[in-house]
């Protein structure tokens, strides 16, 4: 899902490319979107840089470790200290020779230097081998680059309003290619001597609420991103905790909790699983195209019993309802002739699930890493394959604000289960615009489904999320 995280990675390479000191402490308290904690990801970087073409031969040595950290982005996650160690001993010796050639000779040594501790730092690709296991692997796996947390459900108030939601929580990770920034600046452009960089973030964080009135088909639409700066949003590790600014969601004894408030707007829900954890693809690691690491750990809890809150403008409901959450981590996925995917989760009345997904090419056609889960009413999983269903577009829509040209109801079959299922929205109007966090606009909806699960009529909800029908999408 929003695996839209590549736009991220263009938006910071334009920050990195422009700037060569990092992000400073004003820069810092600058963070608004509505109110939330926000800035624009080409800012992120921002900040003063040495001018190098005007840099004397003096000035180039006694700026030398700085010019060290800064032709390294991400060692000092993990070589800082031997770094600073080799630049400073060769700025000292450099700057006691008088000859140009040993200028040079010094020169090339720390270039060497810098280029092997440069390359002791890379996020961990999803591989076959790893086995997931829970409540563990809700938490944060800072080991690989990128990771969403993502729940949609459908409430119902005590007064007969029913409402589709989605929370979605990001994580990108920079420690590959970040520049480092000192929490105090140094003097005159030199590092002081003995005094330890850290890194200033090593995360990205933003986060999508969507909200959808079905009877009124009004769709509301608030976003945040943050570099976790001073706890503002992060992602843990030791815990199930995942937050931006005083959106969040976190574990609570067998189930989640999930609280957001924005402006006029708050959201407090209580989930609890009624089925065990779903694997999608191999034992969990869902393949998304031909070669190695293009994958992910992916894995779903299909079912979730929801009780809560809801406050709209001054009025506050108790709703109750059934949610979904996909949790999904990994490095590097989309293949070049990939240009999105389709993807659909379905919540039956018979108590039994199913997840599907298109992976889209270039010239419409659907991928062969495509894929699907059926989950039965006892928890059993079927893993289902290209060839083993079939999605008809029935109807389309053209989006008037992006022009994005999308499906809009489908046809969906699984024949050797007796499965014939028609999925239409409850309105059209449900596409994100996230030009201040993720910067990816897609269509992500509440849905409606009827038809027949083997020679029994089903009803049922769900949610469809559609990418890359404006620009494609880089993951």
């Amino acid at each position: 899902h929003a695996a839209h995280l590549q736009h991220v990675v263009d938006h910071v390479q334009e920050g990195l490319q422009g700037s060569g000191a990092g992000v400073d402490e004003a820069q810092a308290e600058e963070i608004e979107v509505d109110g939330a904690g926000d800035m624009a990801l080409g800012e992120l970087f921002g900040g003063p840089r040495i001018d190098q073409t005007k840099a004397g031969t003096a000035d180039f040595f006694l700026q030398l470790p700085r010019g060290c950290e800064e032709l390294c982005p991400g060692v000092f996650c993990v070589r800082h200290d031997e770094l600073r160690s080799v630049c400073n001993v060769l700025t000292y010796n450099t700057t006691s020779v008088a000859s140009q050639t040993m200028r040079s000779r010094w020169t090339g040594i720390v270039f060497a230097a810098v280029f092997f501790l440069c390359s002791s730092f890379t996020y961990q690709l999803a591989l076959p081998g790893r086995s997931l296991s829970f409540p563990q692997d809700h938490r944060s796996h800072p080991d690989l680059k990128t990771e969403w947390w993502y729940y949609t459900g459908h409430l119902e108030t005590e007064g007969g309003k029913s409402y589709g939601y989605q929370v979605t929580f990001f994580r990108f990770g920079l420690r590959d290619r970040q520049r480092e920034e000192k929490e105090r600046p140094p003097r005159f452009g030199i590092p002081h001597r003995g005094e330890r960089a850290e890194p200033l973030f090593t995360d990205l964080y933003m986060a999508h609420f969507a909200l959808s009135d079905k009877q009124g088909r009004k769709f509301l639409f608030r976003e945040r991103s943050n570099r976790g700066l001073g706890g503002k949003a992060g992602a843990a590790a030791h815990r199930y905790l995942v937050w931006n600014e005083d959106w969040k969601v976190r574990g609570n004894g067998g189930g989640h909790v999930i609280e957001i408030k924005d402006r006029d707007v708050a959201l407090r829900l209580s989930l609890a699983p009624l089925k065990p954890p779903v694997l999608h693809g191999d034992r969990g690691l869902s393949q998304k195209d031909e070669g190695k690491g293009r994958a992910s750990y992916y894995y779903s809890l299909t079912r979730l019993k929801t009780d809560g809150e809801l406050e709209i403008a001054g009025t506050r409901d108790r709703v109750r309802g059934l949610s979904w959450m996909d949790h999904e981590f990994g490095s590097n996925q989309l293949g070049e002739d990939q240009v999105g995917w389709d993807w659909f989760s379905i919540q039956l009345d018979n108590k039994s699930e199913i997840m599907l997904y298109l992976m889209r090419r270039r010239d419409g056609s659907a991928d062969p890493h495509s894929s699907g889960t059926l989950v039965r009413e006892n928890g059993a999983t079927r893993r289902l394959a290209p060839s083993d269903f079939r999605i008809e577009i029935l109807e389309r829509w053209k989006s008037p604000k992006s022009g994005g040209d999308y499906p809009m109801r489908w046809k969906v079959t699984i024949l050797s289960e007796g499965i014939e299922l028609e999925i239409a929205p409850f309105f059209s109007e449900q596409e994100l615009d996230t030009r201040k966090s993720t910067k990816v606009t897609y269509w992500e909806g509440a849905v409606r489904i009827s038809g027949n699960y083997g020679k029994k009529a089903v009803v049922g909800l769900g949610y469809v999320e559609m990418t890359g029908y404006v620009g494609r999408l880089k993951v």
